[in-house]
């Protein structure tokens, strides 16, 4: 059967790219998405849905409890026909979304990638597993549930869905997901619990061909780490971020960087065009090296001059290197200068390109300044053009 799901509206207009997020097992949409929805609703139009018999979903009627049964494929399908009824609406049916779902919402995202690969340009997948837990566990939880309610399930989810310190520090965000939890509708839980129980998707990660982030929580007991790593290296284009001080819910726990990353990944952002022209060594360095001092700036260059500037339609990247060296020539920044001497043999300038822009640059910046240039770009080009040794070219 096709189960019941309901869209929960969190933010932003249907002018805005649409962005779907589902929800993990035992909370609500809201509960565990509005604070991140927040931070995105100006470049997105955010809806979540609910699971069956939680948030805003409608109870299971006790007179057909028994009767309810679904897997995640089922699941998928019911998420995908709520997306349908909300791209009527928009005006864009059938057009391709971006999904973020946490818990078995990432196992969702992922049957959706499989089931419809042209209607998900993207996903970011939280905390969640090909595959998560043991079916017998499942079976079991889903027995005690429909025997005792949902409440029973508060004590534990309060050890495990959160990182070591949190309820202390956010207890009201804590009382708000716990609440959803205890408020669940019984029997819509446990069949939520066996459609996990039957989820298993590991042998079919390498069809997903969309772009795929998988966001782990170090202090993920539920779906640990290794799940996530094995979605990012399952899938055809994915990339594993682990978050540290982070559980099983990490759109509540940490909003502000889940919504960062969400932007980076769905629009193509800043740090994935940074990493495509400086590289992935120097952007490893400069993320490994940021305080609580530098962060703001970090995220304010990556945001602004690769996200919003070297994105921009009008001018291809050779012609922005060509640019930015000539810019940062005239005012002397050598270290910038370095770095983006590289920048530009990997945007596809040559180095007689690269001297051509010097030379340029003598009659309008200066000869000391095009002097300075040539002596700094010179071991930086005969290093690149070097011909490369038996061993280094058997490494690649």
């Amino acid at each position: 059967m096709i189960p019941q799901v309901t869209a929960v509206q969190l933010g932003g207009g249907p002018d805005l790219p649409l962005l779907v997020c589902g929800p993990s097992l035992g909370t609500s949409a809201t509960a565990l998405w509005s604070a991140c929805a927040a931070r995105l609703a100006a470049d997105f139009h955010v809806v979540a849905w609910d699971l069956p018999g939680h948030g805003r979903n409608q109870p299971v009627a006790p007179d057909v409890a028994s009767e309810i049964a679904f897997d995640v494929a089922d699941l998928a399908r019911g998420v995908l026909a709520v997306i349908d009824r909300v791209q009527a609406e928009r005006g864009d049916p059938g057009r391709p979304f971006a999904y973020a779902g946490d818990s078995i919402g990432g196992a969702v995202g992922l049957q959706l990638l499989l089931d419809e690969p042209d209607r998900v340009r993207a996903a970011v997948l939280l905390c969640t597993g090909a595959k998560i837990g043991e079916p017998d566990g499942w079976h079991e939880r889903a027995g005690l549930v429909r025997r005792s309610g949902t409440p029973v399930m508060v004590e534990g989810s309060a050890q495990g869905w959160f990182a070591t310190g949190f309820l202390e520090r956010e207890p009201a965000v804590g009382a708000t997901l716990l609440h959803s939890l205890q408020d669940a509708d019984r029997f819509g839980y446990a069949a939520t619990c066996e459609a996990l129980g039957g989820f298993d998707v590991r042998d079919r990660l390498g069809e997903i061909t969309a772009p795929v982030l998988a966001v782990a929580g170090s202090q993920d007991q539920p779906a640990p780490v290794d799940g996530l790593r094995e979605i990012a290296n399952g899938v055809k284009d994915g990339r594993l971020v682990v978050l540290d001080h982070v559980a099983h819910l990490a759109p509540a726990e940490a909003p502000a960087e889940v919504a960062q990353l969400v932007r980076e990944h769905v629009l193509g952002g800043g740090m994935r065009v940074r990493r495509e022209v400086l590289g992935d060594a120097h952007v490893d360095r400069a993320v490994a090296g940021t305080t609580d001092f530098t962060r703001d700036f970090q995220e304010l260059i990556t945001d602004y001059a690769w996200g919003r500037i070297w994105t921009r339609p009008g001018l291809d990247r050779r012609s922005r290197s060509m640019i930015t060296l000539t810019a940062l020539v005239a005012r002397g920044h050598h270290e910038e200068l370095a770095l983006h001497v590289r920048a530009a043999r990997r945007n596809g300038l040559t180095s007689e390109e690269i001297k051509e822009v010097f030379l340029n640059a003598a009659i309008y910046c200066g000869v000391p300044d095009a002097n300075t240039a040539f002596r700094i770009a010179q071991p930086i080009l005969d290093e690149i053009d070097a011909p490369k040794t038996a061993q280094e070219s058997s490494d690649e």
